[in-house]
């Protein structure tokens, strides 16, 4: 690896790793296997918030992965209080996220034809990508994914507890609100610190922790550093596949996990509508 794309490959390693627990943690705790950040707004409003950023205070770029956070958890509130409102099933979880998705989208995307100058690269923003990273947009985003990371590890027997259902976790004595809200907050932090200088990747928070699952169960003490590691590889791999596949030309990587992640999240709708 040349000293030039160490802050990309470090990139894809904390993007990775960030949207994959991100996704492990939604899913657990809104027991909906088709939750993850991208599908149910949370990677919206982490983008939205990114492009006000930009487009507003482009002197205070740094304060980006706080802004993007802010967005991403303001997303995750809105679907889940619209999915209490209309029954919290699994469908109604996914339904809410892409009707939030699409109207936040359609906010950014105002934004970015009113404000063409921008500092920010709207087509590589909205497909996602880790060319042109550096290490100093990295540094704040990758202290928050890390302090993220180790208290959803600390909190993650609290979370098998909480997808017991509950009432269940109650009469063990939890505090099932607060709880819930604390582990939205760490899926905010997770995706919105990633999105801030990754862009719009998609379905990593979809993919990897189901498959980490079929691997190792459903213990999040496990599963959670299991789909750290697996959300990483699976990033370097699109990245490597981005790269190589249309040499000399490269693609935006978010392209290629969209290529990966679209047949994925049909067959889970399939596979659910039969369940």
């Amino acid at each position: 690896i040349s000293f030039v794309s160490i802050p990309r490959t470090l990139a894809a390693v904390v993007a990775g790793c960030a949207l994959s627990v991100s996704g492990a943690i939604l899913q657990s705790v809104l027991n909906n296997s088709l939750a993850s950040p991208g599908i149910i707004g949370v990677n919206s409003g982490a983008g939205l918030f990114t492009v006000l950023m930009a487009a507003f205070f482009p002197a205070n770029l740094y304060y980006t992965t706080i802004a993007a956070f802010t967005g991403a958890f303001l997303a995750v509130l809105l679907v889940y209080f619209i999915a209490r409102k209309t029954g919290a099933s699994r469908m109604a979880i996914v339904l809410s996220g892409v009707a939030v998705s699409s109207f936040i989208g359609a906010m950014t995307d105002t934004v970015l034809t009113l404000k063409p100058d921008t500092a920010i690269e709207r087509t590589a923003f909205l497909i996602g990508g880790f060319s042109g990273i550096t290490m100093d947009r990295l540094r704040l985003a990758g202290c928050l994914i890390v302090f993220a990371f180790i208290l959803a590890l600390i909190l993650s027997y609290d979370m098998n507890v909480l997808a017991l259902g509950d009432e269940s976790a109650k009469s063990l004595g939890l505090n099932v609100v607060r709880l819930r809200f604390t582990f939205l907050i760490l899926a905010a932090m997770l995706a919105g610190s990633a999105i801030s200088f990754a862009g719009l990747l998609g379905f990593v928070g979809l993919i990897v922790p189901y498959i980490s699952r079929l691997f190792v169960g459903y213990d999040n003490r496990i599963l959670i550093p299991v789909s750290a590691l697996s959300g990483s590889i699976f990033a370097l791999l699109c990245d490597l596949m981005a790269r190589v596949l249309f040499a000399p030309f490269e693609i935006p990587v978010g392209i290629i996990m969209s290529f990966l992640g679209g047949p994925f999240f049909i067959y889970l709708l399939i596979k659910g509508r039969r369940g």
